[in-house]
């Protein structure tokens, strides 16, 4: 099911091979497949959706209410991403500070060196993902809350 997935917008390739998209929910969703899991970055709870989504409380241009929710929905996410069934999007309203982020620590997750993983997102992803210097600095520190 994925393998229609790597042509669509925003699609990151991590290291595994696990494929996510990251978007930005002010924009009309793409054509082509619609994921089959979600992870919304908002500071408020997004409407329900046709396919199964997990909410993550993390307001615009600041870092997760939740530092360990973060980190065992971004490894779910990641994990859904490795199933080849699965269509796994991240996304927040703009779809680069909080979404690139989190896709990050997801490299992260998958083996990138947290030193290395916001140019791994700029170059696969977006060239202004992870917008803040806190941001920067949590995913350089996601790395040590193993």
């Amino acid at each position: 099911m994925s393998e229609d997935w790597h042509a669509t917008d925003g699609v990151l390739r991590f290291p595994s091979g696990a494929l996510v998209r990251g978007r930005g929910l002010r924009y009309p969703l793409p054509s082509g497949p619609t994921p089959s899991f979600a992870v919304y970055l908002l500071g408020k709870q997004p409407p329900p959706t046709e396919w199964t989504a997990r909410w993550l409380p993390w307001p615009d241009f600041r870092l997760p209410k939740d530092p360990r929710q973060a980190r065992d929905v971004l490894q779910e996410a990641l994990t859904r991403a490795g199933n080849e069934r699965e269509r796994v999007e991240v996304a927040c309203r703009g779809g680069r500070g909080r979404t690139g982020t989190a896709l990050a620590c997801m490299a992260v997750l998958d083996g990138v060196p947290p030193e290395q993983a916001v140019a791994f997102v700029r170059q696969h992803y977006h060239p202004r993902a992870v917008e803040t210097p806190w941001q920067r600095r949590y995913v350089l520190r996601f790395g040590d809350a193993r």
